[in-house]
């Protein structure tokens, strides 16, 4: 995947300073924080991004307890890090050996495992962490969302952009109308991925790998070493592809200032039988086992009570005309709302800047509306301090089910001639047998949501 920017980086270097929105009911306070002030957390897949995931919550009063990886070797400094956090290669066995010591976990597995590692630890009533994309199929971000609701447990997504000013900044004004009606939006991403075939040879085992354990759900195929660490991610049966990786940083800004949750979660008034969202997809091949080296997707939103509908295009390593910036230069990634006042870009994958258009249309536009959204200290801040009840996150599942959901009906639509529609409200395809059975993908045996 052509990817010049560094998710680890960002994390490192970036100086998040976020806010909370009032999205999830006040969670119930964790064991360990009624005890003794710290939240007793578990790593689930700690040996690639969960390094630094379990970097940006040490410190915050939190006791490591149980660190989880199938990949030793890997993951061997991590354990030595945290000596008193106990060792497992099976989440399943940790969940249940420390059930009653752990109050949260953060996962960052690959994608194919983060469904069935969150809502086994929600279940049980954890706090859950999880790196985006939430999941890899459709039904699996719903589930998600479902679960976090019924067991009310405080969630957070990692796209780490949501704790940043420029995004809030971005969200408030178009919120407030600055740039007036929105029914027009562009997405877009810096390369494909191109299809995949399978290796026709078949290499050992490492020794410090579990290989049964690392395919987790997924169907059964022979190790090679074109899957992992970080290959995973242009393979259908494990990854999200450039849509899916990165469309819950840089579709951020668009979802949430177009309040496009609420077709998942109408606000209170609002009565609709169905939500239906029209995704044609035409990618520049169609293939099975990964994603296509560029793409082009038209989605049809409908209207959200006094919101218009919205005509979204994404593309993938292709780009919007020019023209549509108006003269400023185009990125090579983008999320672009044209309004009838005005436009707002933003040319970050994680959304953290962005500008109005034309410019000189709104140089009186300094401060722009009231701040609506107070400030936080950090997206992993945050999460660790919503679950020991101090506020709330605002890159909950409620937010992040639906963002993913809608990342994955895109790249559904691309294994699929002719249009997809798709009601949000019942979570099911309505035209189309071979889209409906793409939703959600059979696990082996031993796996279940």
């Amino acid at each position: 995947m052509k990817n010049t920017f560094s998710r680890r980086n960002f994390l490192r270097t970036s100086t998040l300073s976020s806010s909370a929105l009032l999205l999830l009911p006040r969670a119930r306070l964790a064991f360990a924080y009624e005890v003794n002030g710290n939240l007793n957390v578990a790593g689930i897949g700690i040996g690639g991004q969960g390094r630094g995931d379990l970097d940006n919550i040490s410190g915050l009063g939190v006791n490591m307890v149980g660190l989880c990886d199938v990949d030793q070797k890997r993951a061997g400094d991590i354990f030595q890090k945290h000596p008193a956090a106990k060792p497992f290669t099976d989440f399943r066995r940790m969940l249940d050996e420390m059930d009653k010591q752990i109050d949260a976990v953060v996962i960052a597995t690959p994608d194919h495992t983060h469904a069935v590692a969150a809502v086994a630890a929600m279940k049980r009533g954890k706090h859950v962490y999880c790196e985006k994309p939430l999941t890899r199929t459709v039904y699996e971000a719903r589930v998600m969302r479902q679960t976090a609701l019924k067991h009310k447990v405080v969630t957070q997504m990692g796209n780490q952009g949501s704790a940043e000013n420029g995004l809030r900044r971005a969200v408030e004004l178009v919120w407030s109308g600055t740039i007036g009606d929105v029914r027009e939006a562009h997405l877009w991403f810096d390369g494909g991925n191109g299809p995949q075939k399978r290796p026709a040879d078949q290499p050992p085992v490492p020794e410090s790998l579990s290989w049964d354990l690392w395919l987790g759900p997924a169907a059964e195929r022979p190790y090679n070493p074109c899957y992992l660490p970080a290959n995973w991610r242009a393979w259908r049966a494990f990854g999200s592809g450039i849509v899916g990786d990165f469309g819950c940083h840089t579709g951020n800004l668009m979802f949430r200032a177009l309040r496009l949750d609420q077709l998942w979660n109408p606000p209170p008034g609002v009565k609709a039988k169905q939500n239906v969202i029209r995704v044609e997809a035409k990618p520049s091949e169609v293939d099975q086992e990964g994603y296509p080296s560029s793409m082009v997707a038209v989605v049809n939103l409908p209207a959200r009570g006094e919101l218009p509908p919205v005509k979204l295009t994404v593309y993938a390593k292709d780009k919007p005309p020019e023209e549509l910036l108006l003269g400023h230069p185009r990125g090579g990634w983008g999320d672009l709302l044209v309004g009838s006042k005005g436009s707002i870009y933003s040319d970050c994958p994680w959304n953290t800047r962005f500008v109005l258009l034309p410019k000189e249309r709104f140089l009186s536009v300094k401060a722009g509306p009231s701040q609506t959204l107070p400030v936080a200290n950090g997206h992993h801040r945050e999460w660790v301090e919503a679950c020991k009840g101090n506020g709330k996150t605002f890159s909950g599942f409620e937010i992040g089910g639906p963002l993913t959901e809608l990342m994955q009906l895109l790249n559904l639509a691309t294994l699929v001639e002719g249009p997809v529609e798709y009601d949000a409200l019942s979570g099911k395809v309505l035209n189309s047998k071979t889209a409906s059975a793409l939703v959600h993908r059979q696990y082996r045996k031993g796996w279940a949501l």
